[in-house]
């Protein structure tokens, strides 16, 4: 089988990170080139580090180049400092670079959206999500998947209290079978989902996984 040449936006982020280093390990993968705003600490023969302006994307359109993009950049609201600021993180970039990358027939595109995603939402993030999933399915990618997980957990180095304690809440919840469909997954197990997904031999065009497909064995 060809080897394939993986490109990552959101690579320093916590699925983008698991991203990273399980596909450097991967001997399906030859390259992993990843566009970042922060360059990481890590070298490895296979990775390729892009330090871009994001909002001037269309610099770096010779650059985008391989067979699967995974998409895993966000922000939150208190991080962005603005609904603006977060909806161009959310959704401008993430749109404009996934426009660039199937103009240069990069075969396969992998979303990380979120649970409750509605471009029709009354709540600002699931309908950014919403709308980037919307427009993501309009583009000539050859497959498109898009991931709707629920509660993620983060590595421990970046993981938040409120985290935490959300997470040992729904855990419990769960385990008495109430709000299942609010299940916690870590950011390894979505990120070895998504790269065995490229791998599954289903002909649909677009599939969107919600946390029911993601946990499915």
């Amino acid at each position: 089988m060809k080897k394939l040449k993986a490109l990552i936006i959101g690579a320093t982020g916590a699925t983008g990170r698991e991203l990273v280093k399980l596909l450097l390990e991967n001997k399906n993968f030859e390259s992993i080139t990843i566009f970042v705003r922060t360059v990481p600490n890590i070298s490895h023969p296979k990775l390729i580090i892009h330090k871009i302006d994001f909002s001037r994307l269309y610099e770096y359109e010779h650059l985008i180049i391989g067979d699967v993009l995974f998409s895993a950049l966000g922000t939150t609201l208190k991080d962005a400092g603005s609904k603006e600021l977060q909806y161009i993180i959310d959704f401008d970039y993430q749109y404009e670079f996934a426009k660039l990358a199937a103009k240069n027939k990069v075969s396969f595109y992998s979303l990380v959206s979120s649970a409750g995603a509605n471009y029709d939402s009354l709540f600002f993030y699931p309908k950014i999500k919403g709308e980037l999933e919307e427009a993501i399915k309009k583009l000539h990618f050859k497959k498109i998947q898009i991931f709707q997980p629920s509660f993620l957990v983060r590595q421990n180095d970046v993981i938040r209290i409120g985290e935490k304690i959300g997470i040992f809440f729904f855990s419990i919840l769960n385990s008495i079978g109430l709000l299942k469909s609010l299940r916690p997954i870590s950011v390894k197990f979505l990120a070895e989902k998504m790269i065995s997904m490229i791998f599954d031999e289903k002909e649909e065009k677009i599939r969107v996984l919600k946390l029911k497909d993601i946990v499915k064995k």
